[in-house]
């Protein structure tokens, strides 16, 4: 009952749209009335035609009488008529080519290229309408139109003040100056390397290279090969062997075709020498057949200092066993050993090698390729303890009263 003594009533309204069910609660003043009601969607086709008639008329015309009253000319041209896409037909029936001449025999591939190389020599060109003349345009030039009024309106309004001063300098500024001042604030977009460079050394721009110059690569530099190494191998071998006091530096670098008894011949001198002090085998064929020579020599002589036998034949093992003999006389501070046939070492190998190296008080420098982070970081700390060491040692045989520089009084 409502405040007016009117009584209300509830309408309940289901409606079913297809695949939901919607309720709706209506209030009325009359009564409680439930109804339902059902809406149902129909779905019109419109039915297929040809030539303006529904496809039922066709059903009963025979389709083989309608064939024969076709001519041959009619029905090759029904014939050309089917769907290229139809998969139901074989890849020849769906071409509307037809040649009607006959098969001249089986492919005879040369002799149908050189068929087609005479026609085409033998086709005279198509004759051009004016002839080509040098430096004349023919037919109707293409010209870009203008650009919109309001791209120019808008690059018109962009202006800088820069001021009286800055406004007259660049006014008069040559060409050479204003790439200068390019340079200068960073512009290197505007400008090559060879006029960013000139710039910056201050040595005058190229002839030639302007803002609107072509860009060219710079010229390669030629230089001249490097002179073959005239060290005879005989007389330094002799110079070792008879141990001479102004030899200390033997450097057989690049050297082929060096023998197996002349380096044990060297080695052997090596042993007693008491004056070289640099040993120099680079890309000279060295292989595992003369480590153990040099090995030896290097656990005997103590007056060597840097050893460098990179870019040969030797093995890991034989790099190994050249970093072992180190540790006899301790006085090799450089050794070098880099770019052999083995790249790789392998971690067994690295491993070793940072152990020998460690126990190494006299190395300062090592060329070895490691491949292994904890191998290159132990053997890097231990170098530079071992320079440390050195350092403290040198600065303690200093006079007491040793001072670098002076003192005003």
């Amino acid at each position: 009952m409502s405040e007016n003594g009117e009584e209300s009533l509830v309408e309940t309204v289901e409606e079913t749209y297809e695949t939901e069910v919607r309720r709706k609660v209506i209030k009325t003043k009359m009564k409680i009335q439930e109804t339902s009601s059902t809406t149902t969607t129909t779905t019109m086709t419109t039915p297929a035609k040809l030539y303006g008639k529904d496809l039922s008329v066709y059903d009963d015309v025979d389709v083989d009488t309608l064939l024969d009253k076709l001519t041959p000319e009619e029905i090759n041209i029904l014939a050309k008529e089917v769907d290229p896409d139809d998969s139901f037909l074989p890849p020849s029936q769906r071409t509307s080519y037809d040649c009607d001449k006959e098969p001249t025999g089986p492919l005879n591939r040369k002799q149908l290229i050189e068929h087609i190389n005479k026609e085409a020599i033998e086709t005279p060109d198509i004759p051009e309408i004016q002839p080509y003349v040098a430096g004349v345009v023919r037919g109707k030039k293409w010209t870009p139109p203008p650009p919109p009024q309001k791209d120019i309106d808008a690059q018109e309004k962009i202006q800088i003040d820069l001021g009286d001063e800055y406004e007259h300098a660049l006014t008069n500024a040559s060409q050479e100056e204003i790439i200068d001042l390019a340079a200068i604030l960073g512009f290197h977009s505007m400008m090559n390397q060879d006029q960013y460079h000139a710039s910056l050394l201050n040595k005058g721009q190229p002839v030639g290279l302007g803002w609107d110059g072509i860009t060219k690569a710079a010229k390669q530099k030629i230089f001249p090969m490097d002179p073959p190494n005239s060290t005879d191998v005989e007389d330094s071998i002799r110079r070792v062997q008879n141990d001479d006091p102004k030899y200390i530096d033997l450097n057989w670098n690049n050297i082929k075709n060096i023998s197996d008894e002349k380096f044990n011949s060297l080695f052997d001198g090596l042993e007693q020498n008491t004056h070289l002090e640099t040993l120099s085998l680079s890309n000279t064929g060295l292989t595992d057949r003369g480590v153990d020579k040099l090995a030896q020599a290097l656990e005997n002589n103590s007056h060597v200092r840097v050893v460098n036998v990179e870019s040969n034949n030797l093995t890991p093992l034989g790099v190994v066993r050249l970093i072992k003999s180190l540790l006899k006389q301790t006085s090799v501070e450089e050794f070098r050993a880099t770019n052999q046939r083995t790249q790789i070492l392998g971690n067994k190998i690295e491993m070793e090698i940072t152990q020998l190296i460690e126990k190494n008080p006299t190395i300062l420098r090592l060329g070895l390729h490691l491949e292994y982070n904890d191998a290159r970081h132990r053997i890097a700390t231990h170098l530079q303890r071992n320079i440390d060491t050195i350092r403290v040692d040198r600065t303690s045989k200093r006079p007491p009263n040793y001072l670098v520089g002076y003192i005003r009084a």
